[in-house]
């Protein structure tokens, strides 16, 4: 289905969201429609986030407003949806837009099995009526199936779509870049250059999967290295929480700028407990690049100075590889927490792999590392 027509169906004019892969001919046509427009779209930091604007939007409006988002976000909307929006509490209209990873029956990544099994379950759970859109959906069952979902609307409950592979196309192309140089598998390699036998503990997405192809093509063994492949904005938290454990040993986070955005108040965390023997590098390219590029608001943020407010004894922003180098050698040798934020091109290499080692095999072997 063009999803000019899925948009028209729904007939709202206020989205908010996080991108989703799945979700990118929606994300596409929404940023080409709208960009980000306070008044009919905004990305924000998580899905939580997301559905409590929406909700702002709906108390202003009294219009339904629409909440995006990849499954793995479902987690994330449950305290709003449960103890905000329900219909035994404030009784807001909503409703969701859901990208089915890992759906059951199609092959997706380890991160995706779990939440793809329950992803329809959850919204039942929250008394969220789904109905599932796939490519052969016809526009008269999805407008007969909102006429339905118009009524529990009015009644202030909650209606989803979720979304599988292939269901929404979308015929125009969206270029996303900004004006930096530097290279994050680049950016990767040079800190894998400094951290010798540190444990890393990598954010979601491709800088995973970056970081697991150069040890393959450096000869290195993976044990090093904790892939934070779901549970997206929580790999400093998991970082912390090793540094912790054991303060003899530097521990480095290579962290986005879309994860730290999502779990941000991490950072005010790390800076209280300020771990001596951490690092916690962000690499910023302003963009949600893993699912699409679609713009994070890291464009108007200032990760440097939200670290320093946050308690961290050292905090820098590069923007070069020998820049870089620089800091990466003073957070080496430094006895204490430090931040260093990379600024960074969007893009990488079409032919990037992906992990061939398991998630659990992953965590034994950095395991068995920490243990030796």
């Amino acid at each position: 289905m063009k999803v000019e027509k899925f948009v028209e169906i729904l007939g709202a004019d206020f989205y908010a969201g996080v991108p989703d892969s799945q979700l990118k001919a929606l994300c596409n046509y929404l940023i080409n429609t709208y960009g980000i427009d306070k008044n009919h779209h905004i990305i924000a930091a998580n899905e939580g986030n997301c559905t409590a604007v929406a909700a702002g939007y709906h108390l202003a409006t009294g219009k339904t407003p629409v909440v995006y988002m990849q499954n793995s976000g479902e987690g994330n909307i449950i305290n709003p949806v449960a103890s905000l929006l329900n219909s035994r509490v404030y009784g807001i209209p909503m409703i969701f837009v859901v990208g089915w990873r890992g759906e059951p029956g199609v092959h997706d990544e380890p991160q995706h099995i779990y939440q793809g099994e329950v992803t329809v379950k959850l919204l039942e759970d929250m008394e969220i009526s789904p109905f599932i859109v796939s490519a052969d959906t016809t526009e008269e069952e999805l407008s007969a199936v909102m006429e339905d979902f118009r009524k529990l609307l009015a009644e202030g409950k909650q209606v989803g779509f979720v979304i599988r592979k292939g269901a929404l196309s979308y015929g125009e192309k969206v270029v996303y870049k900004n004006s930096y140089a530097l290279v994050r598998e680049d950016i990767i390699r040079r800190i894998t250059e400094f951290t010798g036998d540190d444990p890393i503990v990598s954010t979601t997405g491709k800088a995973s999967r970056e970081l697991f192809e150069i040890r393959e093509a450096t000869g290195r063994s993976h044990k090093y290295d904790f892939l934070t492949v779901g549970s997206m904005g929580h790999g400093s938290s998991i970082a912390l929480g090793i540094a912790a454990a054991q303060p003899e040993r530097k521990v480095w986070c290579i962290d986005g700028d879309g994860a730290a955005l999502m779990h941000m108040g991490a950072m005010a965390v790390i800076g209280d407990i300020s771990p001596e023997n951490m690092v916690h590098i962000v690499i910023d390219n302003e963009a949600h690049e893993t699912v699409g590029g679609q713009p994070t608001a890291a464009g108007t943020a200032d990760f440097t100075a939200a670290a320093k407010a946050c308690g961290y004894p050292s905090a820098v922003c590069v923007d070069t590889l020998e820049a870089l180098s620089a800091e990466l050698e003073n957070a080496k040798n430094s006895r204490q927490l430090c931040f260093i934020e990379v600024k960074c091109a969007i893009g990488s290499r079409e032919d990037l792999g992906r992990p061939t080692l398991t998630a659990m095999e992953n965590k034994n072997n950095f395991m068995g590392f920490l243990a030796e």
